[in-house]
C-alpha cells in the first residue's frame, strides 16, 4: 500500500512534532505514512520576522504542496495558520493539546519577577512583547530569530547542541539574559530543563492555537472522492477516517473559538492578540466553553482582556437514547458554540476599540496595512 504523504517544515521542532502525529496515525490506523520535508519562505528569510509583511508565511508553502497533491496531508503549528481558512483546505484534524504557557528561558534561574532591571529579553512575537512592556515596562525587549538552539545560545548558561539543528553558525551567542519561547515546543524536544518560568496564561495570554498542531488536507472534490470509490483501500480513500483517530474534540472545539476571535477582529495571527479556550463540565452533565483573551498595542500602552463562556444545553431527549445520534448532536453544537463564543468576545472588544489599537490591522501603521508574521517558537 503507498504510504500516506505528509508534509513538513524543516525545523527540528517541526520534524519532531509532525512525526509524533504521523506515528500515532499510523498506530491507530494501520496506514504506513513518509514524512516529506517542505521549504516555507520564512524558513529561508533571514531578516526580521516583521519584515516579511504578512501572515502564514511558515503555512504557505506546506498548503500548496497540499494542493498540488505533492503531499496528503500536513502538519502546522496551529498559531501559524491564518485565521480565515481557504475553502479549498480543511483542518481535518487537530490532535490533543500540548503545554500552552509561555517558558521563560533566562541566565541563573531567573523568573519574570527577579529579572534585573534593563534585562536584554530576546523573542520575536507581537503579543509577547505588548505583554512584556506592560508587565515590565524596564526590560529592553531584542526581537530574534533562527531555531530554538540559536535563540537559547543567546542566553548564558543555556546553550544547546543537536545534531538534527545546531545553533546557527555565527549567530550572537551569551547576548541575551533570558528568551521566552512556547512550553510545547520545547517539551517536544525534550528540553524542558532550560525552562526557568512557564509563565501562567493569567500572567501573560498565549497565542491563539499555542500548543496545539493541525493536520490540514485538501477540501474534498470530484476528484478526491472519485479515487476513493474506486480504491476505498487506497491511502486517499482512508485519510478521512484515519485522521478522525488522531482528532481531539475538546482541542479542535478550544481553538476553534480562538480563531473565531481572530476572524471577527481581522487581525493576522500575529497581531498582538492572546486567547486560549477550553471545554470544561457544565450544568446538569453538559459542556461549557471558556475563553480569556487579550487585545494590546504593540507598546503594551493599553492591555484589554475579556473573559467569557457559553453553557451547552443537555442532549436532547429525541437523540439521547441513541449514542451515536446524541454525539453528533454534542459535536455539531459544540463547534457552532465555539464559534459564537469567539465572535462574542471579539465583539466586545471591538466595542472598546480593539481593533483601532497599534499592531491590529487597522490599527497597524506599516504603510501597507499588513499585520505582522507569526513568530514559530
Amino acid at each position: 500500500m503507498t504510504p500516506l504523504r505528509i508534509g513538513t517544515r524543516g525545523s527540528a521542532l517541526a520534524t519532531t512534532q509532525t512525526s509524533h502525529v504521523a506515528e500515532t496515525l499510523t498506530e491507530r490506523s494501520g496506514l504506513a505514512h513518509e514524512l516529506v520535508v517542505i521549504r516555507t519562505e520564512g524558513d529561508v528569510t533571514t531578516g526580521s520576522l516583521a519584515s516579511l509583511g504578512g501572515t502564514g508565511v511558515f503555512a504557505s508553502a506546506l498548503r500548496a504542496a497540499v494542493l498540488d497533491g505533492v503531499v496528503d496531508a500536513a502538519v502546522h503549528s496551529l498559531k501559524d495558520l491564518p485565521a480565515a481558512q481557504p475553502e479549498t483546505l480543511e483542518i481535518a484534524a487537530v490532535p490533543a493539546r500540548a503545554d500552552l504557557r509561555d517558558a521563560l528561558c533566562a541566565r541563573d534561574g531567573l523568573t519574570l519577577a527577579t529579572l534585573p532591571e534593563g534585562a536584554r529579553v530576546g523573542t520575536g512575537s507581537p503579543r509577547r512583547v505588548a505583554q512584556l512592556k506592560a508587565l515590565r515596562p524596564d526590560l529592553e525587549l531584542v526581537d530574534i530569530r533562527g531555531n530554538v538552539q540559536t535563540r537559547l545560545a543567546r542566553v548564558p548558561g543555556l546553550e544547546q547542541h543537536d545534531d538534527h539543528a545546531p545553533a546557527a553558525a555565527g549567530s550572537p551567542r551569551g547576548d541575551l539574559d533570558a528568551v521566552i519561547l512556547a512550553c510545547a515546543g520545547l517539551n517536544r524536544l525534550g528540553l524542558d530543563h532550560v525552562i526557568t518560568e512557564r509563565i501562567d496564561p493569567e500572567v501573560m495570554v498565549p497565542a491563539p492555537g499555542q500548543g496545539a498542531l493541525a493536520v490540514e488536507i485538501r477540501a474534498e472534490d470530484e476528484s478526491f472522492l472519485g479515487r476513493a470509490l474506486l480504491d476505498p483501500e487506497a491511502p486517499v480513500g482512508r485519510l478521512h477516517a484515519a485522521l478522525e483517530l488522531v482528532d481531539d474534540r475538546d482541542t479542535h472545539v478550544a481553538v476553534t473559538a480562538e480563531r473565531a476571535l481572530l476572524r471577527r477582529l481581522e487581525a493576522g495571527c500575529a497581531a498582538p492578540i492572546g486567547a486560549v479556550a477550553r471545554v470544561t463540565d457544565g450544568e446538569a452533565g453538559a459542556p461549557r466553553i471558556e475563553m480569556t483573551a487579550m487585545v494590546a498595542a504593540l507598546d503594551g500602552s493599553r492591555v484589554l482582556r475579556r473573559t467569557s463562556s457559553v453553557q451547552l444545553d443537555p442532549v436532547p431527549t429525541d437523540v439521547a437514547g441513541d449514542p451515536a445520534a446524541g454525539d453528533e448532536w454534542l459535536e455539531d453544537t459544540l463547534f457552532v458554540a465555539a464559534e459564537a463564543l469567539g465572535v462574542h468576545v471579539a465583539e466586545q472588544f471591538v466595542a472598546e476599540g480593539a481593533d483601532l489599537l497599534p499592531g491590529t490591522v487597522r490599527g497597524v501603521d506599516r504603510g501597507d496595512g499588513a499585520p505582522r508574521p507569526d513568530d514559530p517558537a
